[in-house]
């Protein structure tokens, strides 16, 4: 399976986030937008159909990707 790279998951993720978090706070139609934007994007890129599912998926892979990256210890 092909993965987004870890920068641009991390990206998304704090997008994604950051927009809910000020939707909640104050509804505006540019931030609703906005996540509706990222949040397409992000379900594209994970292969998912919702927000929370998307973010899941997306911190898994950043996971999975993370070990498999680092350097093997002696």
């Amino acid at each position: 399976m092909i993965t987004a790279h870890p920068s641009l998951l991390r990206e998304l993720i704090e997008r994604c986030e950051t927009l809910r978090h000020r939707l909640a706070a104050h509804h505006s139609a540019e931030t609703a937008r906005q996540l509706e934007d990222a949040t397409y994007t992000l379900c594209v890129i994970t292969g998912t159909h919702q927000l929370d599912t998307a973010l899941s998926a997306a911190h898994r892979q950043m996971t999975g990707s993370m070990k498999r990256e680092q350097p093997l210890r002696r």
